[in-house]
């Protein structure tokens, strides 16, 4: 008789191994066990616990992983592979510890927390069948992750796997970082990867200043359109506007990202006309492979648009889903000056402070008086109401994170900026696990979508989970390798989990962007003071001090900075200078934001001072 507490059910299995475990223990058995402590402790079960994993067992070389879905499954896999990758890079043939991973959706029977059946042994078949360095898949994983992961797939066919019954039809996933040397297998080639592209910041030529924000409008627009190709491996926007205003070299540019094709071009707009000109750059020899330039009224921008996207796709050879063709074609708004509002409004929600957000707020919120079914705008709206909430801007409220992103998915559920934005505002509310829910769907809907990762991240940490802060901040680092918010974040991050090198690396390199925003924008405080914290956790006292003083004097009524600054005098022990600049910040936040003061290790030295502790007081 079957055991009354067994429980059956669908899961998402993931089995993983160690490559040649016996014969790296006989090689050197106390060094492959710290090592993959390390890899355990830094790696796998920060990717595990990122995607919501459940460790069911270990083994001495290998593990059996739980999720809640095989999208879950398959990104934290590559996560992992990718991850060794790049640690075994420098490491000698004969010591890299390399793993096989297969994945399989299957009923399991769940008993007192182990896993049982044949969801399970299909799992451990395929990680067996795996290539050293690489991940097999069930056909039923492969369908069920159809398009939503930026990865492509091999089909490797019918397989008789030891001790199944049927044969089992298996996948490996298809990307650049595979590398088996063990083996001698090659890197998979280019050839089975999506077709790759970047699409560089369009040029204005105007010859009116004023007009960037039309031209900055146009690229984020045909990025935004050609992701939405399965087909097709687009770079992120805040990775190619590294690029905007500069002289560009377009093979240096795909060594650097990675990619096959680049997109440039320039707008002309007057009046009521507009003038685009394009062409599409073969990365590796500098060739044209396409060029065209197009001529219209602005109410055809839109048509143009698609226009311009559908001639890439064809020149590619990619083949377009009915469905994404739909959406290329959908019309954002049909009101033209919502559309230029909204424009206006992304150029100035991207410079991150709290006087650009109140600028942006006002031109999203007379897009959406335009256009009340205009669901990008709203969901700007969302944005700035983040950005003016976590820069403690009085009046800022949670309540319109929720309202604007909740009205922006009821408008276009498929928006993944709008997700990204509706989860912030559930977890500000409490509701984790449907804050993880909607993050996971901005993920998948926008693989590529910086604020998805940003956010997810900030939740993370605001939640205790530092080990999933640090992987997300590393990934939105990746995805804006201009932004130095992301990286002093995660330093911060990699400094609590007691990761010391890679804080101070990290740090360093944070530092350096921070530096540049500071060329570049002078009058906003956020890289000032974020990095005099930052140089007073390295121990840096008088360029903490430097830059505290520089951020203060930009902006010295401001609250974040003056919470920023707290945190720079807690650290060099300059306590009532900390508890003076902290106690007016704290009578203007809620009990949300209150969390930072009780969670933020900066204020340790200080947690146990009576007035740090009348901080803390619960809010009626």
């Amino acid at each position: 008789m079957a055991d009354e507490r067994a429980e059956r059910r669908l899961a998402a299995i993931l089995a993983a191994d160690v490559v040649g475990y016996s014969r790296l223990i006989g090689i050197d058995e106390a060094g492959t066990l710290g090592a993959l402590k390390a890899i355990r402790n830094e790696l796998i079960d920060a990717s595990i616990a990122a995607h919501r994993g459940r460790i069911v067992k270990l083994t001495g070389d290998g593990m059996l992983v739980e999720f809640p879905s095989v999208v879950n499954a398959v990104a934290c896999a590559v996560d992992i592979q990718r991850g060794m990758n790049q640690r075994s890079a420098d490491v000698p043939d004969h010591r890299r510890i390399e793993f096989r991973i297969g994945i399989n959706l299957g009923d399991v029977v769940v008993e007192e927390g182990d896993i049982f059946g044949d969801g399970v042994n299909v799992a451990a078949r395929l990680e067996g069948i795996a290539e050293p360095g690489g991940i097999c898949i069930s056909a039923s994983v492969r369908e069920h992750v159809g398009n939503r992961l930026d990865i492509a797939f091999e089909d490797a066919g019918e397989q008789k796997l030891k001790n199944i019954e049927r044969p089992v039809r298996v996948y490996r996933v298809a990307f650049m970082e595979t590398v088996a040397r063990a083996t001698g297998v090659a890197v998979m080639s280019t050839s089975r990867e999506k077709p790759s592209i970047a699409v560089l910041p369009f040029s204005n030529m105007s010859g009116d200043p004023e007009q960037e924000y039309f031209a900055d409008g146009m690229t984020e627009d045909l990025i935004t359109d050609l992701s939405k190709v399965s087909g097709l491996s687009v770079i992120a926007r805040n990775s190619v506007f590294t690029y905007k205003g500069r002289a560009t070299d377009v093979q240096e540019v795909s060594r650097r990202f990675n990619v096959a094709t680049i997109l440039e071009g320039s707008v002309r707009k007057a009046g009521q006309r507009v003038r685009i000109s394009a062409q599409l750059v073969d990365g590796k020899d500098g060739t044209h492979l396409w060029a065209d330039r197009y001529d219209r009224d602005l109410t055809d921008i839109f048509a143009l648009q698609d226009e311009i996207t559908h001639a890439i796709v064809e020149q590619l050879k990619v083949r377009l889903l009915p469905t994404e063709k739909r959406a290329i074609e959908a019309e954002p708004t049909q009101n033209l000056d919502a559309y230029n509002y909204y424009l206006q409004g992304r150029q100035f929600y991207h410079l991150h402070s709290t006087q650009k957000a109140l600028i942006a707020q006002r031109l999203f919120r007379r897009a959406v008086e335009l256009d009340p079914l205009y669901a990008r705008a709203y969901s700007g709206l969302a944005d700035c109401a983040w950005v003016l909430f976590m820069n403690h801007y009085e009046g800022a409220d949670p309540d319109e994170i929720m309202a604007a992103s909740t009205t922006a998915l009821k408008l276009d559920p498929t928006l993944a900026e709008a997700h990204a934005s509706h989860g912030m505002a559930l977890h500000l509310f409490g509701r984790q696990k449907d804050a993880r829910e909607e993050f996971e769907k901005a993920i998948a809907l926008g693989p590529n979508l910086f604020e998805a990762f940003y956010l997810y991240a900030y939740a993370c940490r605001d939640s205790g989970d530092p080990e999933g802060a640090a992987r997300l901040y590393g990934r939105a680092a990746e995805l804006a390798p201009d932004d130095y918010r992301t990286l002093m974040l995660q330093s911060g991050m990699l400094r609590d989990l007691g990761r010391l090198p890679e804080f101070r690396a990290t740090a360093h390199a944070g530092l350096k962007r921070a530096e540049q925003a500071l060329k570049s924008h002078p009058d906003i405080p956020l890289p000032a003071s974020l990095g005099a914290s930052i140089l007073a956790a390295m121990g840096e006292r008088e360029r903490a001090l430097e830059w505290a003083a520089r951020a203060l004097a930009i902006a010295p009524d401001d609250p974040l900075t003056h919470y920023n600054v707290a945190c720079v005098y807690a650290l060099l022990h300059e306590t009532e200078k900390a508890l003076d600049l902290i106690e007016p910040w704290s009578e203007r936040v809620n009990k949300v934001t209150r969390n930072w003061l009780a969670n933020d290790t900066d204020f340790d030295g200080i947690r146990d001072h009576p007035r740090f502790k009348a901080l803390l007081r619960p809010v009626d």
